[in-house]
C-alpha cells in the first residue's frame, strides 16, 4: 500500500509542510454529487481524510464500484483514507399512502404496521411499533414537524393525540424520544449489509439510534463472527444515548454526534451542550469524535456558507473534535467539493489563528497507565525543546491515541506496518501515518525519508516513540530526541 516503493514523489498530498498540517480531520458523504472516481478522487485531494458510504441510500452493486475507487485513489494519492459503513438502524418511517393527510390539535390518530389508509383510515408505518412503544410516550412525525403523545396501544394499534396541527407525507420519519428499544436496534438490513460489509475493504461502521452500551456490544459480537477488524462508530442521537452516555463512550470506538435527529429526540438547546460532553468524554477516554449534521448545509444548495456555519465549524475545531463531517452537502449538493474547500479553510484558519486546550469542568483524570506516561511525557518533553514533530511506531494505533487526546500542539507522525491501522487513524485529530515494514528502525527510516520530501528541514529536532519489540502491540517503551542534519 503506501510502501517505500510507491512513495517516489513529494507531489501529492501526503508530503506537504508541518505547518500545512490539517489537524482537525474531515469526512466527507459519497452520493449522487459524488458518484465517479474523478469525483471521489477529488474529495481526497481536496482535503477527505474519511468517506462516508450512508447505507439508508444506495444498493450494494454501488458500493461495490465505489469501495475500489476510494482505494485507487487513495494509493495514488498516497494518503490513507477511512471507509465508514453507515447503517440505517431503527429508522422508522411513515408507510406509503397518496394522500397529505392533514392533522389538527388535538386530534387523535391511529397507527399501525402496514396498514392501509384508504381502506381503514389508520396511518401505516414501517415498523411494528405496537411491540415496543407505551402510552404516556412522545412520538414525533415528519422530522418533530408533528408532536404527538401515545395515549394506548390496543390490537396492534397505536393511538396518539396530537400536540398541533400540521401535515403528514408518505414515508416521512418518526422517533421515539421515550422508548426502549431493549437491546433491538440492529435490523435485518443491518444484518444483510454487515454481511456484505464483511467482504470489503471498510474500516469503520458506524450504528444508528444506539440507546446503551449492550447496543455496541451486540455489534461487536456480529462484526467478531464475521472475523472482520472494524471498528464501531456509535452515533448519539437518541435521548436514551445522551442518558446512558458515560457507558456508551467506555464501550465504543468512536463516537459521532448526530445532531439532525438529536435535535428532534432531545430538543434544540440540548444538542451543543451534549457536543460539548461528547468531545470532553472522547478526550477523557482517548476515543475520537465526530461531529455531524448540517455543518456547511446551505451549500447544499448555495455557493457560500452562511456565517453562522462557518463559526458552527470552527467551534468544533475549538472544542477539540478530531472531526467534522459533511452529509448532503457532498452527498447531494450542487457545490460537493466547493464545501469541502471551504471547510478545509475555515479549520486551517481556526487552528491558526485559535488553541485548543480542552480540559471541560467535570472531566476525570484519565486511568494512569505505562502507555499514557509515556505519551504525556514526551508531549512534555516535545514542547520543552520545541520539537518538529513526534513520530510514532505504532502496530494498532494505540499510542497515537493516547497523544492525540491530549491535544499536542506539535504534529504526530505514525508509522506502522498495518493498512488497516494507518485507515483508521485518518479520522484521528492531528495524525498522519505513514505504512512501512516492521523494524527497529522504523521511526528513523520514515524521518530520514520525510527530511528528504522535504516534509522536515535540517536542523529540526524530532521526537521518536518506540518499543522494544518492534510490531508487537503494548510494547512501547522508549523515547528518542533527534535533531535532523
Amino acid at each position: 500500500m503506501y510502501t517505500i516503493a510507491n512513495m517516489h514523489t513529494s507531489h501529492t498530498a501526503h508530503f506537504v509542510p508541518l505547518k500545512r498540517y490539517k489537524r482537525t480531520k474531515i469526512i466527507a458523504t459519497v452520493g449522487p454529487a459524488t458518484d465517479s472516481y474523478e469525483s471521489i478522487k477529488r474529495l481526497i485531494e481536496d482535503g477527505a481524510n474519511g468517506l462516508r458510504l450512508n447505507f439508508s441510500h444506495g444498493t450494494h452493486e454501488e458500493r461495490t464500484r465505489q469501495i475500489p475507487w476510494i482505494r485507487k485513489a487513495s494509493r495514488e494519492l498516497k494518503k490513507p483514507v477511512a471507509i465508514i459503513q453507515d447503517l440505517q438502524g431503527p429508522k422508522i418511517r411513515l408507510g406509503e399512502f397518496d394522500d397529505i393527510i392533514t392533522v389538527q390539535k388535538g386530534q387523535t390518530l391511529k397507527l399501525g404496521y402496514n396498514a392501509d389508509w384508504l381502506e381503514t383510515g389508520i396511518i401505516p408505518t414501517q415498523y411494528d411499533l405496537a411491540s415496543k412503544v407505551k402510552r404516556g410516550e412522545r412520538l414525533y412525525m415528519f422530522d418533530g414537524k408533528v408532536r404527538t403523545i401515545i395515549t394506548s396501544v390496543r390490537g396492534g394499534i397505536v393511538y396518539v393525540e396530537a400536540e398541533n396541527d400540521g401535515i403528514l407525507l408518505k414515508r416521512k420519519g418518526i422517533n421515539l424520544p421515550d422508548t426502549d428499544f431493549a437491546g433491538d436496534v440492529i435490523t435485518e438490513k443491518d444484518r444483510a449489509d454487515l454481511a456484505y460489509g464483511s467482504t470489503q475493504d471498510i474500516d469503520y461502521v458506524a450504528m444508528s439510534f444506539i440507546q446503551s452500551a449492550r447496543d455496541i456490544e451486540n455489534m461487536r459480537k456480529i462484526i467478531k463472527g464475521y472475523g472482520s477488524d472494524r471498528k464501531i462508530i456509535a452515533k448519539l442521537e437518541t435521548k436514551l444515548a445522551i442518558d446512558n452516555l458515560d457507558e456508551i463512550m467506555h464501550a465504543t470506538d468512536v463516537a459521532m454526534v448526530a445532531r439532525g435527529d438529536m435535535a428532534v429526540e432531545v430538543s434544540p438547546e440540548v444538542v451543543p451542550v451534549a457536543q460539548r460532553q461528547i468531545i470532553s468524554l472522547g478526550l477523557q477516554y482517548h476515543k475520537p469524535t465526530i461531529v455531524a449534521t448540517q455543518m456547511l448545509g446551505s451549500m447544499t444548495e448555495a455557493p457560500e456558507p452562511s456565517r453562522a456555519e462557518v463559526s458552527d465549524v470552527a467551534t468544533a475545531v475549538y472544542l477539540g473534535a478530531d472531526c467534522v463531517m459533511l452529509s448532503d452537502e457532498t452527498a447531494m449538493g450542487k457545490y460537493p467539493h466547493e464545501a469541502l474547500k471551504i471547510m478545509k479553510r475555515i479549520i486551517m484558519y481556526s487552528q491558526q489563528h485559535g488553541v485548543v486546550k480542552v480540559l471541560f469542568k467535570g472531566q476525570a483524570e484519565k486511568e494512569p497507565t505505562r502507555q499514557l506516561a509515556i505519551s504525556r511525557g514526551a508531549i512534555h518533553m516535545a514542547q520543552s525543546i520545541d520539537a518538529t514533530a513526534i513520530v510514532v511506531e505504532s502496530k494498532t494505533g494505540s499510542t497515537a491515541l493516547n497523544i492525540a487526546s491530549e491535544r499536542p500542539d506539535v504534529p504526530v507522525i505514525v508509522v506502522t506496518d498495518s493498512p488497516r491501522t494507518a485507515q483508521q487513524l485518518a479520522i484521528v485529530y492531528d495524525v498522519k501515518s505513514y505504512v512501512r515494514p516492521v523494524s527497529p528502525q522504523a521511526a528513523q527510516k520514515l524521518t530520514e525519508f520525510l527530511l528528504h520530501e522535504k516534509v522536515f528541514n535540517k536542523g529540526d529536532i524530532v521526537m521518536m516513540i518506540s518499543g522494544r519489540q518492534p510490531g508487537v502491540v503494548g510494547t512501547t517503551d522508549t523515547i528518542k530526541i533527534r535533531q535532523l542534519d
